[in-house]
């Protein structure tokens, strides 16, 4: 969320499986559904639910993948 609200966003989090996101961050000009994982990436089942997740033009689908002792995470937008 530190990484997004400094480039403009502001977030709210969702995360605990309470949805198919774990972060929704939402700027002037557009909004970002973020699936956090720590040293990995999601299962298959959970990417095609990501994936096929409809959401508005203006917005962009992440995945934020935390390594361990690694300061910035890997991105993928979905």
């Amino acid at each position: 969320m530190k990484m997004l609200e400094s480039a403009g966003y502001c977030c709210v989090k969702a995360g605990a499986s309470l949805g198919i996101f774990d972060i929704l961050g939402l700027s002037s000009t557009d909004m970002v559904c973020v699936q956090v994982k720590s040293n990995r990436g999601p299962g298959s089942v959970e990417l095609e639910t990501l994936k096929n997740f409809k959401v508005p033009p203006n917005c962009r689908k992440l995945l934020h993948i935390w390594i361990d002792r690694s300061r910035e995470p890997i991105v993928k937008e979905l």
